[in-house]
């Protein structure tokens, strides 16, 4: 089993900055990705952030404003929020990956991020 969980959200005002962490492990097998993404009221859930072998990708939406780390060691992945808009209110979920063609995807409880006008 793999066990993924969030914290770090909050409410902040805009402009302000808040900094996701998502812990991941398993006793079977290894983590070998993991991906923030997130989904707004009404939204389908989508892609963030993620962090690999070829270096951090966003999605269009974050414009410099959002900064993803991984510790590979434990894992954990993290996720600084600068600038915030309103825009960004969502639950923020964590998504960690095993090996094996087919495996499935592993998502925590996701975190609460809302920010004032």
């Amino acid at each position: 089993q793999v066990y993924v969980a969030e914290s770090g959200g909050g409410v902040v005002n805009t402009g302000g900055s808040l900094r996701l962490s998502c812990d991941a492990s398993s006793s079977s097998t290894r983590i070998i990705g993991m991906g923030w993404y997130r989904q707004r009221l009404g939204k389908p859930r989508e892609f963030v952030a993620d962090i690999g072998a070829g270096g951090p990708k966003y999605a269009d939406f974050v414009e410099g404003r959002f900064t993803v780390s991984r510790d590979y060691e434990k894992p954990m992945l993290f996720l600084q929020m600068d600038n915030l808009k309103p825009e960004d209110t969502a639950v923020y979920y964590c998504k960690a990956l095993i090996p094996g063609y087919g495996s499935p995807d592993f998502w925590g409880q996701g975190t609460q991020v809302t920010v004032s006008p």
